[in-house]
């Protein structure tokens, strides 16, 4: 994610570009046999797990030049860092992180497989419906105009739930004002 949303500014104005092009260093990561995770940096950027995989597997900056091209990885990789390593990390990988018999049904249904297809266009994949803990949660409409929402982070329902999630972990303060 830092790649793509911030790589120009730090190769531009304050790293420079060769120090620039290590920035989430996730080669060097994989050369030594390391799992890595990748996030989006909520609330400064919104929530948008298919851009953090693309800019994981492309480091393509906004401008689109590539940033570090030896710390690009595979879609695959990128997904497991987004999924399975990410549990991992976070000590809930009994209970998520892939779909298993006794693990939570968290998970979505995509436009089309991420693994498959250009990987400069993984950013663009649609999200069509997500389940959390067995339940539909979201659900794009068929009839919807396609360019309507692209992402979590142009759904008013979501940013809230979002928004929730990262005030109850402690992470901000939304500073709720009971009547």
């Amino acid at each position: 994610m830092h790649t793509f949303y911030w790589g120009d500014w730090h190769r531009d104005s304050v790293l420079g570009p060769e120090r620039a092009t290590n920035i989430s260093p996730i080669g060097w990561a994989l050369q030594r046999n390391m799992i890595f995770t990748s996030h989006h940096d909520a609330p400064v950027a919104m929530p948008d797990a298919l851009r953090v995989i693309s800019a994981t597997v492309n480091r393509v900056t906004r401008s689109g030049q590539v940033l570090g091209p030896e710390h690009r990885t595979t879609p695959l990789v990128a997904v497991k860092a987004h999924t399975l390593w990410s549990a991992y990390q976070h000590f809930e990988e009994k209970t998520k992180g892939s779909i298993e018999v006794g693990k939570l049904a968290d998970f979505v249904l995509l436009d089309r497989n991420p693994l498959e297809g250009d990987p400069l266009t993984i950013a663009d994949i649609k999200v069509l419906e997500t389940i959390k803990e067995g339940k539909t949660v979201y659900r794009r409409d068929a009839a919807q105009n396609t360019t309507a929402i692209r992402s979590c982070a142009e759904s008013e329902a979501c940013i809230k739930v979002a928004t929730l999630a990262l005030n109850n972990a402690g992470v901000i303060d939304i500073h709720r004002h009971d009547d």
